[in-house]
């Protein structure tokens, strides 16, 4: 699985890590993950670590949002999670990957009551 989300009981928080295939980007020097949660700001994108197979980054989102994101490889080239929770059509239009931060382990718990 590409998205991995944990959602932390300390605080209203969900700890997303993205991945990205090193295959998706086999001569790339720099990726970058930009979207909704930084206002596509290229400036302050989130920066991800090479290692063995995968690009990679984890940040904070808050739980019980939709959120579009891309990866930006070298600062030209974008790339869609290939594993992201669904696609949406871009107002460029390109699709977009969208991470979904709902905890369906407290949804279930909410029914019961």
């Amino acid at each position: 699985m590409s998205l991995k989300k944990r959602f932390l009981k300390s605080r209203p928080v969900c700890q997303v890590t993205f991945r990205l295939p090193l295959e998706a980007a086999s001569q790339a020097k720099e990726v970058v993950l930009l979207g909704d949660f930084n206002n596509w700001d290229q400036n302050n994108g989130f920066p991800m670590k090479k290692t063995k197979n995968y690009f990679t980054t984890t940040i904070d989102l808050k739980p019980d949002q939709i959120y579009e994101f891309r990866y930006l490889i070298d600062g030209q080239f974008w790339e869609n999670d290939w594993e992201a929770d669904r696609y949406v059509e871009s107002p460029i239009g390109v699709e977009n990957s969208v991470v979904v931060t709902k905890n369906m382990q407290n949804w279930k718990t909410k029914l019961k009551v």
